[in-house]
């Protein structure tokens, strides 16, 4: 139970600009060559460039609106499903892990919202030069909004995410650090993106959500 250890052992709280917790050591090294490994396209070999949000292909707005298939940005990210669970076997272990009533509980007392109904869905990301995501607050489908790094190649620390006040002004940055990342629960004042900065090869990352709507992995 990686996660929930991390959960319970090794994370603290911040309140500013919102509330919000960071992570250490939140997933396994199975977990994270799994991550590492995982196929994700070059956007710079497609002829597009970042425009400052993940649905850099034209993807579907009904993505923004919660839609489970992601639209056509999937392809530029890699959702874990019962479709390719096989290559993912230790991702898989950990979406299992999510889904107990042990963990899902555990974040609910802290975020103060009732998972008992939601889904997990879990994604693999990997940006790299150019990328930048404009301030923003994420969907209301999400109730939990949760990112874990993977700095395998020593990229900066300043790569994490940044985190703004209600009148975007930058407050902090999460560091981009090997196996750390942060949660909180989505809200209209959780102002949060990545300013323009230089990314020498890759910044791969998990992205962790529990949302409202259907995906293969609901909650026990």
């Amino acid at each position: 139970m990686t996660f929930l250890n991390s959960l319970t052992n090794n994370s603290k709280e911040h309140k500013e600009p919102f509330k919000h917790w960071e992570l250490n050591e939140p997933l396994s090294n199975e977990a994270i060559s799994e991550i590492i490994n995982a196929d994700i396209p070059n956007v710079a070999e497609h002829n597009l460039t970042y425009d400052g949000t993940r649905a850099i292909d034209g993807g579907a707005p009904e993505f923004r609106e919660g839609i489970a298939s992601g639209g056509k940005a999937i392809k530029f990210r890699c959702f874990i499903t019962k479709q390719n669970a096989d290559q993912f076997p230790n991702l898989v272990k950990f979406i299992k892990e999510l889904q107990s009533e042990k963990t899902y509980k555990k974040i609910s007392e802290l975020i103060n919202k009732d998972l008992s109904n939601s889904f997990v869905r879990v994604e693999v990301i990997c940006d790299r030069k150019g990328f930048w995501l404009k301030p923003h607050c994420d969907i209301k489908e999400k109730l939990l909004s949760c990112l874990l790094f993977v700095n395998k190649f020593n990229e900066s620390e300043s790569l994490g995410t940044d985190f703004y006040n209600s009148n975007l002004e930058k407050i902090k940055t999460v560091p981009y650090k090997h196996n750390y990342g942060y949660f909180f629960s989505s809200g209209p004042n959780t102002w949060h993106g990545m300013e323009k900065k230089e990314i020498v090869k890759e910044r791969r990352c998990l992205q962790v959500n529990y949302v409202s709507f259907p995906t293969d992995w609901k909650v026990d």
